[in-house]
Formats: structure tokens, sequence, C-alpha cells
């Protein structure tokens, strides 16, 4: 490396022999070999055993005239618990079915007009109970209204408008459920990104203090191109291995029917690589800094534990806002940097951010990371080079 080299290229020749090391690492290959594979088989794996969102449906035998056969099941729809009708011989048969688990109730006609009686394990209770019950009573009053000489067909004009429209005030969101998942695994993926590359500036940077080799690479580099080279090489190995979590996440969640709000999850996986840029861009500075102040690898949680701390402080309030990402808490957080770096991918994945809060946020972020690396580059200047007794925090920033 040329002295008279300038500091883009210092710079980017540093985070070039970065990012080929780590990613070139067998153990780095084969653990992600293995967590791609446990996330695509995982999702694979969810759409079979959850019966790849079919919908589990009581059934019911009747003996007989199959003529309640429709009732049954339009009864069934109104009230949101679908059933399947089959037709069985007979008496014996429909008790057959309900002993072997094939029926889960079976009607047989007692020989008074519209009365039958049910056959189940045990016994009727809840949606099921309804739906038997209103479609015998429906029956009947149908039949009754033929013996009458009543039109059926004019009856239901006549009483067709009688129905109930329903004006919900905060209806159900049908997406709620997929927006929650992908809301948390964003939550995780930022929280162990962040710590494990951070970790692996602050390693690193010991690494090279130990064993003197970072003394030959500032005879020829300053201080802040070593620093930078190693935050964006080790980052551009951090962007990678999420994009790769995330193609294959999404890509199996798509493929399978998991996931069915494409949109969503392709917002929140951009979402969630940019958060990670400028989480890890906050604290790979500082993680620089705490590995500067130390000469041996085992110091390195001495002085990179109040950021530890602060890590699981962001998780713990974003774990805490999944089921409310609306609340005051949620919303004050995600302008604080650098909760913000998890938290507004949180609610970009439940849908309540303003393009306007996702602007402002990351600009509040990308200000206070700045004013963070002038601090931290200043500490890892002076302390690089000190072999011997760890610099506490104070220390460091006294100096």
């Amino acid at each position: 490396m040329s002295s008279q080299l300038n500091s883009f290229s210092a710079v980017s020749l540093i985070a070039k022999r970065e990012f080929t090391v780590q990613v070139m690492k067998k153990s780095f290959v084969i653990s992600n070999v293995i967590i791609l594979a446990v996330i695509v088989g995982g999702i694979i794996a969810f759409s079979i055993f959850s019966g790849s969102g079919d919908e589990e449906r009581d059934v019911i035998g009747v003996a007989g005239d199959q003529s309640i056969a429709a009732v049954l099941e339009a009864t069934g729809d109104a009230v949101g618990s679908p059933v399947e009708v089959r037709d069985v011989a007979d008496a014996a048969a429909a008790r057959s079915g309900v002993e072997s688990g094939d029926l889960d109730v079976a009607l047989v006609p007692d020989g008074t007009t519209g009365a039958y009686t049910a056959i189940t394990e045990s016994d009727l209770t809840g949606t099921l109970r309804a739906v038997v019950e209103g479609s015998v009573a429906t029956e009947a009053t149908n039949a009754a209204l033929a013996q009458q000489g009543v039109d059926q067909n004019e009856l239901a004009a006549t009483t067709g408008a009688a129905t109930v429209t329903v004006d919900a005030i905060d209806p159900p969101d049908p997406e709620a459920g997929q927006r929650t998942a992908l809301a948390l695994s964003a939550v995780f993926l930022l929280y162990a990104q962040i710590i494990g590359f951070g970790m692996y500036v602050a390693m690193g940077v010991v690494e090279e203090k130990s064993s003197r080799v970072v003394e030959l690479l500032l005879s020829t580099v300053r201080p802040l191109q070593l620093l930078w080279g190693k935050i964006l090489g080790i980052g551009a190995v951090g962007i990678l291995q999420l994009a790769l979590y995330g193609i294959a996440g999404v890509g199996a969640g798509l493929g399978t029917g998991v996931l069915t709000i494409t949109g969503a999850a392709v917002s929140v996986f951009a979402a969630t690589l940019a958060w990670f840029i400028l989480g890890f861009a906050f604290f790979a500075v500082l993680y620089a800094a705490g590995g500067s102040m130390v000469s041996r690898q085992e110091d390195v949680n001495s002085t990179t534990m109040p950021l530890l701390i602060l890590i699981m402080a962001m998780f713990f309030a974003a774990f805490y806002s999944v089921s409310d990402p609306e609340s005051t808490l949620a919303n004050t957080l995600s302008w604080i940097p650098p909760f913000s770096a998890i938290m507004m991918p949180l609610r970009i994945a439940a849908g309540v951010t303003s393009p306007v809060q996702i602007v402002g946020s990351a600009v509040l972020m990308i200000v206070t990371t700045a004013i963070l690396a002038m601090g931290a580059a200043k500490i890892y200047q002076r302390s690089i080079l000190r072999i011997g007794k760890t610099v506490s925090w104070k220390e460091a920033f006294a100096r």
C-alpha cells in the first residue's frame, strides 16, 4: 500500500480486505447456508402443517331426505362456521360415522315431520349446535309455509331488503397477522445483525491492536481511514447477509402462500435493509471506539457492555410495541436515535407510518450518527496505539 494513497483509495482497499476476509471464512459460509436452509425449510414446513390456509369444517351426516343439506351449508356460511354435509344411508351408518370420527354430528329423522335426532360423540355445543338447530328450525318453517301455499320466491323478494348492514368504526385488518409476523421478523433480524456485526468491528479492532498489525497499517494509512474502511467492509458483509435472509424468507413466504401481501413484504424488506445501515453505522463507530480502548479480546465486553444494554433496551421496546405499533411509546421512540433504527421498520410493517415520519426520523438518525462518529473517531485515534491498561469511557471522553 503506497503512502501516496488518497483517502478514498485507502478506505476502499481496507473495506475490500475486511469484506473478503469475512465472507471467505469457512464458518461464515457454513453458518449462513444452515440458517438459509432453516429459514426456507421452516416456512415450507409451516405452510404444509398449517394446511396451506385451508378452512377446517365440521362434518355433518344426514340420513334420509337431503333437503336440509343446503340449509345446513347456508346457515354455516351465514354464521361464519362453514360445514360439510354428507349423505349417510341410515341411522346405523350415522352412528358408526360418529363413533369412527368421520362425522362430528349426524342427523336422523325421528319420524315426526321436521324433527331430527342428533347423534354426537358427547354433546352438541357452541356454533355447531347453533347451525344444526337453526337449520332444523328453518327447514321446518319452509315446510310449514309450503303447506300453507306460500310462494317461497315471493316471500324472499318481499323480505330480502330486511338485512343488517355493519358499519364498523374500527374494522379488523385481514392482513394484521402477516404484518405482525413481518414486524417480528424485522425486529429479531435487526437486533441480531446490529449486535453481531457491531461485535465483529470491535473484535477486529482489538485483534489488529493486540497483534501489532495496526502499527504497520498506520505507517501507511491514517487512523480514520483504517476506522472507516473496517466499518464499511464489515457493514457490507452485514448487508449481504441480511439481504440473503430477506430474499430467502420473503421468496419462500410468497412462493408457499404463507405471505400474500407482496407489496408490504417487499417494503418491509427494503426498510429493514435501509435501517440496518443506519443502525449499524450508529453502533459501529462506538464499537470501534470501544475495541480501540482495550488490548485483549477478553476485555472487549468491559467497554462494549453499555452498547449491548442500549441495543437490548431497543429490542425490548420494539417487542413490547409489536402488539400496538400506534401507541404513544412506539411513536415517540421512532423519532429518537438509535431506537428509530428498530422501531421504524416495525411501524412500516404495521402500515402506520407516514413518508414525513420516515424521512424525518432517518435524517435525525444520520445527523446523530455523524455527531457520534466525530467523537468516536477521536477516541479511536487516541486509544488505538495505547497498549496495556484498558481505557475507560470516562477517561476516553475526558482526554
